[in-house]
């Protein structure tokens, strides 16, 4: 893992879903967080590659590997209502706040809808939104006995 610069307004840490990264300063909307870094691999070496969590589309042609340690935007969970998006340009996966992002929030974006589907929804969804829904929907449930 990279030591925190004055420069990284975030840490990694211990989430609910392994670890996380976090904010340690304010970040305010439309504010750039960091890099999607890793090399660079095309869509065809994909295709022969299986389960492997950490590969990002940049377009039809690219993908980038972001499976290296040093790469600290890996650490980024998806969310189901994210803080965060990720803006492809250019070839690079650049995460910008989405909304105001407060010190030890975890910052989150939406992984999409493939990897949702092949690696989320078989274990369950468990982003902050998904564990709040179900609490209120088990304690819903609760109350009407």
């Amino acid at each position: 893992m990279r030591a925190k610069t004055s420069e990284e307004p975030f840490r990694i840490g211990r989430s609910e879903t392994g670890l996380g990264l976090f904010a340690t300063d304010e970040i305010e909307k439309g504010t750039f967080i960091i890099e999607y870094l890793g090399p660079k691999i095309s869509n065809a070496e994909v295709h022969r590659r299986r389960s492997t969590r950490y590969l990002f589309e940049v377009n039809s042609r690219w993908t980038i590997d972001g499976s290296p340690r040093w790469n600290t935007a890996r650490y980024i969970n998806h969310s189901c209502r994210p803080n965060a998006e990720a803006v492809v340009s250019r070839g690079r996966i650049r995460i910008k706040a989405i909304r105001r992002i407060k010190p030890g929030d975890e910052i989150t974006y939406n992984y999409g809808k493939n990897y949702f589907d092949t690696f989320i929804r078989p274990i369950g969804c468990k982003c902050l939104a998904c564990r709040t829904t179900r609490s209120k929907r088990i304690t819903a449930s609760g109350l009407r006995r």
